[in-house]
Protein backbone atom coordinates (compact mmCIF):
# COMPACT_ATOMS: atom_id res chain seq x y z
CA UNK A 1 0.00 0.00 0.00
CA UNK A 2 1.35 3.66 -0.75
CA UNK A 3 1.06 6.29 0.71
CA UNK A 4 -1.86 7.73 -1.17
CA UNK A 5 -3.81 4.47 -1.09
CA UNK A 6 -3.07 4.99 3.15
CA UNK A 7 -4.20 8.36 2.94
CA UNK A 8 -7.58 7.58 1.00
CA UNK A 9 -8.34 4.86 3.66
CA UNK A 10 -8.01 7.12 6.44
CA UNK A 11 -10.09 10.00 4.84
CA UNK A 12 -12.72 7.45 4.14
CA UNK A 13 -13.03 6.23 8.15
CA UNK A 14 -12.54 9.59 9.86
CA UNK A 15 -14.67 11.98 7.50
CA UNK A 16 -17.13 8.79 6.76
CA UNK A 17 -17.86 8.37 10.59
CA UNK A 18 -18.20 11.95 11.19
CA UNK A 19 -20.73 12.25 7.76
CA UNK A 20 -22.19 8.98 9.43
CA UNK A 21 -23.35 10.90 13.16
CA UNK A 22 -24.12 14.17 12.10
CA UNK A 23 -25.94 12.66 8.61
CA UNK A 24 -27.81 10.97 11.16
CA UNK A 25 -29.12 13.42 13.53
CA UNK A 26 -29.70 16.25 11.08
CA UNK A 27 -32.54 13.92 8.75
CA UNK A 28 -34.19 12.94 12.45
CA UNK A 29 -34.34 16.74 12.60
CA UNK A 30 -34.86 17.40 9.00
CA UNK A 31 -38.04 14.71 9.63
CA UNK A 32 -39.19 15.71 12.23
CA UNK A 33 -39.94 19.56 11.28
CA UNK A 34 -41.21 18.62 7.76
CA UNK A 35 -43.65 16.08 9.35
CA UNK A 36 -44.93 19.03 11.55
CA UNK A 37 -44.89 21.15 8.17
CA UNK A 38 -46.63 19.10 5.91
CA UNK A 39 -49.80 17.73 8.51
CA UNK A 40 -52.86 18.79 7.58
CA UNK A 41 -54.12 21.82 9.39
CA UNK A 42 -57.74 22.02 8.82
CA UNK A 43 -58.51 24.47 11.68
CA UNK A 44 -55.27 26.10 12.27
CA UNK A 45 -54.94 27.04 8.16
CA UNK A 46 -54.64 30.53 7.89
CA UNK A 47 -53.12 31.61 5.11
CA UNK A 48 -52.67 29.78 1.58
CA UNK A 49 -48.80 30.24 2.69
CA UNK A 50 -49.07 26.95 4.56
CA UNK A 51 -51.17 24.76 2.35
CA UNK A 52 -48.59 25.47 -0.52
CA UNK A 53 -45.67 24.83 1.77
CA UNK A 54 -47.49 21.67 2.90
CA UNK A 55 -46.27 19.77 -0.74
CA UNK A 56 -43.08 20.95 -0.86
CA UNK A 57 -42.30 19.46 3.00
CA UNK A 58 -44.18 15.76 2.08
CA UNK A 59 -41.64 15.72 -1.09
CA UNK A 60 -38.81 16.99 1.76
CA UNK A 61 -40.27 14.43 4.06
CA UNK A 62 -39.84 11.31 1.97
CA UNK A 63 -36.14 12.68 0.67
CA UNK A 64 -35.14 12.87 4.46
CA UNK A 65 -36.30 9.53 4.95
CA UNK A 66 -34.69 8.17 2.36
CA UNK A 67 -31.61 10.21 3.25
CA UNK A 68 -31.38 8.80 6.62
CA UNK A 69 -31.61 4.73 5.28
CA UNK A 70 -28.81 6.03 2.90
CA UNK A 71 -26.74 7.41 5.91
CA UNK A 72 -27.85 4.06 8.21
CA UNK A 73 -26.70 1.32 5.83
CA UNK A 74 -25.14 2.16 2.14
CA UNK A 75 -22.55 4.68 3.69
CA UNK A 76 -21.87 2.25 6.77
CA UNK A 77 -20.94 0.03 4.58
CA UNK A 78 -18.86 2.23 2.10
CA UNK A 79 -16.87 3.18 5.07
CA UNK A 80 -16.29 -0.80 6.11
CA UNK A 81 -15.05 -1.22 2.25
CA UNK A 82 -13.02 1.53 1.63
CA UNK A 83 -11.71 2.62 5.42
CA UNK A 84 -11.86 -0.40 6.79
CA UNK A 85 -10.49 -2.93 3.30
CA UNK A 86 -13.05 -5.44 4.06
CA UNK A 87 -13.53 -8.03 1.63
CA UNK A 88 -16.82 -9.43 0.49
CA UNK A 89 -17.10 -13.38 0.79
CA UNK A 90 -19.75 -15.98 -0.69
CA UNK A 91 -21.42 -15.92 2.64
CA UNK A 92 -21.69 -12.00 2.91
CA UNK A 93 -22.75 -11.29 -0.29
CA UNK A 94 -26.50 -11.04 0.03
CA UNK A 95 -26.29 -8.42 2.80
CA UNK A 96 -23.09 -6.24 1.49
CA UNK A 97 -23.85 -6.48 -2.02
CA UNK A 98 -27.20 -7.46 -3.07
CA UNK A 99 -29.17 -6.01 -0.41
CA UNK A 100 -27.21 -2.75 0.04
CA UNK A 101 -26.90 -1.85 -3.62
CA UNK A 102 -31.13 -2.36 -3.89
CA UNK A 103 -31.09 0.07 -0.52
CA UNK A 104 -28.82 2.18 -1.60
CA UNK A 105 -30.47 2.94 -5.27
CA UNK A 106 -34.07 2.97 -4.52
CA UNK A 107 -33.84 5.39 -1.50
CA UNK A 108 -30.84 7.74 -3.14
CA UNK A 109 -33.02 7.78 -6.38
CA UNK A 110 -36.58 8.11 -4.46
CA UNK A 111 -34.81 11.30 -2.08
CA UNK A 112 -33.17 12.96 -5.27
CA UNK A 113 -36.52 12.64 -7.41
CA UNK A 114 -38.82 13.65 -4.41
CA UNK A 115 -35.99 17.13 -3.98
CA UNK A 116 -36.88 17.74 -7.80
CA UNK A 117 -40.47 17.20 -7.67
CA UNK A 118 -40.10 19.51 -4.59
CA UNK A 119 -38.15 22.29 -6.36
CA UNK A 120 -40.33 21.93 -9.33
CA UNK A 121 -43.64 22.60 -7.26
CA UNK A 122 -41.50 25.77 -5.84
CA UNK A 123 -41.12 27.38 -9.33
CA UNK A 124 -45.25 26.56 -10.26
CA UNK A 125 -45.97 28.36 -6.92
CA UNK A 126 -43.41 30.95 -7.30
CA UNK A 127 -44.77 32.37 -11.08
CA UNK A 128 -46.76 35.35 -11.82
CA UNK A 129 -48.97 33.34 -13.70
CA UNK A 130 -52.20 31.81 -12.42
CA UNK A 131 -52.15 28.70 -14.87
CA UNK A 132 -48.91 27.95 -13.85
CA UNK A 133 -49.45 28.44 -9.94
CA UNK A 134 -53.14 26.06 -10.77
CA UNK A 135 -51.01 23.26 -11.98
CA UNK A 136 -49.41 22.90 -8.11
CA UNK A 137 -50.50 19.68 -7.34
CA UNK A 138 -53.17 19.23 -4.28
CA UNK A 139 -51.74 17.36 -0.82
CA UNK A 140 -53.93 14.17 -1.48
CA UNK A 141 -51.99 13.83 -5.22
CA UNK A 142 -48.71 14.43 -4.06
CA UNK A 143 -49.14 11.82 -1.87
CA UNK A 144 -50.17 9.61 -4.70
CA UNK A 145 -47.33 11.11 -6.61
CA UNK A 146 -44.69 9.94 -3.97
CA UNK A 147 -46.17 6.35 -3.25
CA UNK A 148 -45.83 5.92 -7.37
CA UNK A 149 -42.17 6.93 -7.17
CA UNK A 150 -41.30 4.84 -4.41
CA UNK A 151 -42.79 1.70 -5.94
CA UNK A 152 -41.29 2.58 -9.41
CA UNK A 153 -37.90 2.95 -8.02
CA UNK A 154 -38.59 -0.01 -5.65
CA UNK A 155 -38.97 -2.39 -9.14
CA UNK A 156 -36.38 -0.95 -11.16
CA UNK A 157 -33.64 -1.81 -8.45
CA UNK A 158 -35.04 -5.50 -7.99
CA UNK A 159 -32.72 -6.49 -10.99
CA UNK A 160 -29.66 -5.21 -8.54
CA UNK A 161 -30.58 -8.28 -6.39
CA UNK A 162 -29.99 -10.95 -8.82
CA UNK A 163 -26.98 -9.91 -10.35
CA UNK A 164 -24.70 -8.70 -8.24
CA UNK A 165 -22.46 -11.29 -7.01
CA UNK A 166 -18.76 -11.18 -5.19
CA UNK A 167 -15.54 -10.73 -7.55
CA UNK A 168 -12.10 -12.80 -7.37
CA UNK A 169 -10.88 -9.89 -5.21
CA UNK A 170 -13.42 -9.44 -2.71
CA UNK A 171 -15.45 -6.67 -3.77
CA UNK A 172 -19.01 -6.18 -5.34
CA UNK A 173 -19.51 -6.81 -9.25
CA UNK A 174 -22.21 -7.42 -11.71
CA UNK A 175 -22.31 -10.77 -12.90
CA UNK A 176 -23.45 -9.88 -16.01
CA UNK A 177 -21.69 -7.88 -18.48
CA UNK A 178 -25.11 -6.11 -20.33
CA UNK A 179 -26.44 -5.29 -16.98
CA UNK A 180 -23.25 -3.83 -16.25
CA UNK A 181 -23.60 -1.28 -19.05
CA UNK A 182 -26.95 -0.43 -18.54
CA UNK A 183 -26.32 -0.09 -14.48
CA UNK A 184 -23.58 2.16 -15.05
CA UNK A 185 -25.40 4.59 -17.75
CA UNK A 186 -28.84 4.13 -16.64
CA UNK A 187 -28.62 4.28 -12.74
CA UNK A 188 -24.91 6.01 -12.47
CA UNK A 189 -24.88 8.34 -14.86
CA UNK A 190 -28.42 9.25 -16.14
CA UNK A 191 -30.54 8.69 -13.27
CA UNK A 192 -28.35 10.18 -10.26
CA UNK A 193 -26.05 12.55 -12.84
CA UNK A 194 -27.06 13.96 -15.61
CA UNK A 195 -30.93 13.85 -15.80
CA UNK A 196 -30.70 15.83 -12.25
CA UNK A 197 -28.01 17.80 -12.65
CA UNK A 198 -29.96 19.20 -16.04
CA UNK A 199 -33.21 19.35 -14.37
CA UNK A 200 -32.44 21.16 -11.33
CA UNK A 201 -30.01 23.51 -12.89
CA UNK A 202 -32.66 24.93 -15.33
CA UNK A 203 -35.40 24.79 -12.75
CA UNK A 204 -33.35 26.64 -9.88
CA UNK A 205 -32.55 29.14 -12.39
CA UNK A 206 -36.36 29.69 -13.83
CA UNK A 207 -37.31 30.22 -10.08
CA UNK A 208 -34.25 32.54 -9.40
CA UNK A 209 -35.42 34.38 -12.23
CA UNK A 210 -39.02 34.76 -10.94
CA UNK A 211 -38.36 35.24 -7.15
CA UNK A 212 -36.10 38.39 -8.60
CA UNK A 213 -39.13 39.58 -10.23
CA UNK A 214 -41.55 39.02 -7.45
CA UNK A 215 -41.85 42.33 -5.76
CA UNK A 216 -43.06 40.93 -2.35
CA UNK A 217 -39.36 40.23 -1.06
CA UNK A 218 -40.11 41.10 2.74
CA UNK A 219 -43.07 41.32 4.53
CA UNK A 220 -43.39 43.11 8.03
CA UNK A 221 -39.51 42.88 7.94
CA UNK A 222 -39.22 39.53 7.15
CA UNK A 223 -38.64 37.20 4.38
CA UNK A 224 -42.10 35.37 3.73
CA UNK A 225 -42.74 31.83 4.57
CA UNK A 226 -43.34 31.32 0.68
CA UNK A 227 -39.59 33.07 0.17
CA UNK A 228 -37.81 31.46 2.94
CA UNK A 229 -38.85 27.17 1.38
CA UNK A 230 -38.07 28.78 -2.39
CA UNK A 231 -34.29 29.91 -1.52
CA UNK A 232 -33.97 26.70 0.79
CA UNK A 233 -34.95 24.36 -2.08
CA UNK A 234 -32.48 26.31 -4.43
CA UNK A 235 -29.80 26.17 -1.84
CA UNK A 236 -29.80 22.27 -1.42
CA UNK A 237 -30.40 21.58 -5.42
CA UNK A 238 -27.38 23.59 -6.09
CA UNK A 239 -25.33 21.43 -3.35
CA UNK A 240 -27.15 18.21 -5.19
CA UNK A 241 -25.71 19.71 -7.94
CA UNK A 242 -22.03 19.93 -6.88
CA UNK A 243 -21.90 16.93 -5.46
CA UNK A 244 -22.85 14.78 -8.36
CA UNK A 245 -20.79 16.03 -11.10
CA UNK A 246 -17.86 14.52 -9.85
CA UNK A 247 -19.60 10.83 -9.16
CA UNK A 248 -21.22 11.13 -12.67
CA UNK A 249 -17.57 11.97 -13.98
CA UNK A 250 -16.03 9.08 -12.48
CA UNK A 251 -18.60 6.46 -13.70
CA UNK A 252 -18.25 7.84 -17.21
CA UNK A 253 -14.42 7.08 -16.64
CA UNK A 254 -15.33 3.67 -16.37
CA UNK A 255 -17.74 3.06 -19.48
CA UNK A 256 -15.48 5.09 -21.79
CA UNK A 257 -11.49 4.46 -20.61
CA UNK A 258 -11.53 1.75 -18.13
CA UNK A 259 -13.85 -1.00 -16.82
CA UNK A 260 -11.82 -2.93 -15.07
CA UNK A 261 -12.22 -1.25 -11.42
CA UNK A 262 -10.39 -3.97 -9.61
CA UNK A 263 -7.10 -2.76 -11.47
CA UNK A 264 -6.87 0.87 -10.75
CA UNK A 265 -4.14 3.49 -9.83
CA UNK A 266 -4.11 5.10 -6.53
CA UNK A 267 -4.88 8.15 -7.43
CA UNK A 268 -7.85 6.80 -9.73
CA UNK A 269 -8.69 4.89 -6.03
CA UNK A 270 -8.45 8.40 -4.19
CA UNK A 271 -10.56 9.79 -6.54
CA UNK A 272 -13.13 7.35 -6.33
CA UNK A 273 -13.13 7.74 -2.01
CA UNK A 274 -13.17 11.40 -2.75
CA UNK A 275 -16.66 11.38 -5.78
CA UNK A 276 -17.82 8.63 -2.74
CA UNK A 277 -17.71 11.80 -0.01
CA UNK A 278 -19.34 13.77 -2.01
CA UNK A 279 -21.78 11.63 -3.17
CA UNK A 280 -23.10 10.91 0.63
CA UNK A 281 -22.55 14.92 1.37
CA UNK A 282 -26.49 15.86 -0.14
CA UNK A 283 -28.28 13.50 2.49
CA UNK A 284 -25.56 14.85 5.21
CA UNK A 285 -25.59 18.62 5.24
CA UNK A 286 -29.32 19.04 4.04
CA UNK A 287 -30.46 19.42 7.39
CA UNK A 288 -27.45 22.60 8.16
CA UNK A 289 -28.24 24.11 4.69
CA UNK A 290 -31.60 24.76 6.07
CA UNK A 291 -31.07 25.25 9.43
CA UNK A 292 -28.37 28.06 8.64
CA UNK A 293 -30.82 29.81 5.02
CA UNK A 294 -34.34 29.02 6.35
CA UNK A 295 -35.85 31.43 9.89
CA UNK A 296 -38.84 29.43 9.81
CA UNK A 297 -36.75 25.99 9.53
CA UNK A 298 -34.47 27.10 12.46
CA UNK A 299 -37.30 28.44 15.00
CA UNK A 300 -38.90 25.06 14.25
CA UNK A 301 -35.68 23.08 15.84
CA UNK A 302 -35.50 25.70 18.70
CA UNK A 303 -38.69 25.39 19.31
CA UNK A 304 -38.48 21.60 19.63
CA UNK A 305 -35.19 21.69 21.96
CA UNK A 306 -36.47 24.27 24.18
CA UNK A 307 -39.52 22.16 24.72
CA UNK A 308 -37.38 18.95 25.33
CA UNK A 309 -35.28 21.51 27.92
CA UNK A 310 -38.37 22.62 29.43
CA UNK A 311 -40.04 19.29 30.15
CA UNK A 312 -36.72 17.79 31.47
CA UNK A 313 -36.71 21.11 34.27
CA UNK A 314 -40.83 20.56 34.73
CA UNK A 315 -40.28 17.13 35.41
CA UNK A 316 -36.56 17.33 37.79
CA UNK A 317 -38.90 20.31 39.43
CA UNK A 318 -41.89 17.46 40.59
CA UNK A 319 -38.95 14.74 41.53
CA UNK A 320 -37.38 17.48 43.95
CA UNK A 321 -41.01 18.47 45.14
CA UNK A 322 -41.69 14.75 46.12
CA UNK A 323 -38.81 14.36 47.46
CA UNK A 324 -39.56 17.31 49.81
CA UNK A 325 -42.81 16.23 50.62
CA UNK A 326 -41.58 12.65 51.64
CA UNK A 327 -38.50 14.21 54.00
CA UNK A 328 -41.28 15.82 55.65
CA UNK A 329 -43.20 13.56 56.92
CA UNK A 330 -40.52 11.65 57.85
Amino acid sequence: MNHLEFISHQLMIIIGIFMYIFGTIGNLLNIYVFYIWSRSKKHTRKSSNSYRTSNSSLYLLTASIGNLILILYPLLTRIIFDGFQYSVTSNTVAILCRIRYYILHTSDLMSITCICMATFDRYLISSRKARLRRLSTTKKRTKQTIFIITCLYSLHSIPLAYFFDVSGTGQCSISSRTYLYYYLWTFQIILRGLLPISFLTIVCLLTFKQLNKNKRVKYNGHLSREKQFSRMLLLISLAIVLSSIPYCIEHIYYVMISDNRSDQSSLTYFYHVISSILFYTNAVTSFYIFYISTPNFRAQVQRLIYSQRNLHHRTSKQIKIIVIERNSRI
